[in-house]
């Protein structure tokens, strides 16, 4: 039977654990709802403005924006979008197990040929993919700290200038998509070059055959909104990775929660039954000692 004192030990430090996984749970609920505000708020923006350049784009000739031109993916990057923090379930892995069967499915002749770079926006892929000796690009995990569109046009210049000089033939983009608390899905999106309306990426959208009437000219309004759209678009990839992460946080706690009370209901009932021993042993003690003096 286990000693009362250890077994006492260990309930006061699941008591202790449960207590930081309601506050942690309370936390993430908080950020949640702000990450949750702000995603639900860009997202049909982001997705019309999407819409209407890949319309667009489709009819224009290569030559009318760096960033719709095609050529052969032999230089690729891969941007993923983690966290800082783990805690938070399958949230970061997720990412990592997508980006690798992208790069091992799409890639691979060009990881033999050191030509795959990764951007991380997140610690947890940064440190993964460095510790694997992959070309990884700069340091972004400071952006949780201040998450704005000024911040995260940093990354999309330098990915757009990467773009044009030729360093990246192709970008693609990993990260969770926000559906709520307890769901989130991982989605792979091309970047770069800006996807046509007749070639969709993974996650599409509703794009059809629009006739606008723009003015001044189409050439030079596109010009214009597409740098601006591929920013919005990571911009987006990585407000929809915030909200994922406080929701698979939150989630998360909750369970280490019910499985810390579950512990606890197991630990006391081991406590009540070596009390219970430690009793019967003492008034055993008693009794043979009383009966000795008696006889």
């Amino acid at each position: 039977m286990a000693n009362l004192k250890e077994v006492r030990n260990r309930i006061a430090s699941v008591q202790s654990t449960q207590q930081i996984t309601k506050a942690m749970k309370m936390v993430s609920a908080a950020k949640l709802k702000r990450a949750t505000n702000a995603i639900i708020a860009l997202r049909p923006y982001a997705t019309k403005l999407k819409e209407i350049l890949e319309n667009l784009s489709a009819s224009l000739e290569g030559s009318s924006s760096p960033f719709i031109q095609e050529r052969e993916p032999n230089k690729v990057l891969i941007v993923t979008v983690s966290s800082n923090r783990g805690l938070a379930g399958a949230f970061n892995m997720n990412v990592i197990k997508a980006a690798n069967n992208l790069i091992a499915e799409k890639y691979s002749e060009q990881l033999k040929n050191g030509n795959v770079s990764i951007i991380s926006i997140g610690k947890k892929t940064q440190d993964f993919y460095e510790k694997r000796k992959y070309n990884v690009i700069g340091n972004n995990n400071e952006v949780y700290a201040a998450l704005t569109f000024e911040n995260v046009t940093k990354i999309t210049d330098l990915i757009m200038a990467g773009f044009i000089k030729g360093d990246f033939d192709k970008v693609e983009v990993v990260y969770n998509r926000f559906r709520n608390a307890a769901v989130q899905f991982i989605t792979t999106e091309q970047l770069l070059p800006l996807p046509k309306a007749d070639e969709p990426a993974k996650e599409p959208t509703k794009a059809s055959n629009v006739d606008y009437i723009l003015e001044p000219s189409q050439e030079e309004i596109v010009e214009q909104l597409i740098p601006k759209s591929i920013k919005i678009q990571l911009y987006k990839a990585v407000l929809d990775s915030h909200a994922s992460e406080h929701g698979a946080r939150m989630t998360s706690m909750d369970k280490a929660t019910e499985n810390a009370g579950e512990l606890l209901k197991a630990l006391k009932l081991s406590y009540n039954q070596a009390r219970q021993a430690a009793i019967t042993t003492e008034l055993t003690e008693i009794v043979s000692g009383a009966a000795a003096l008696n006889g």
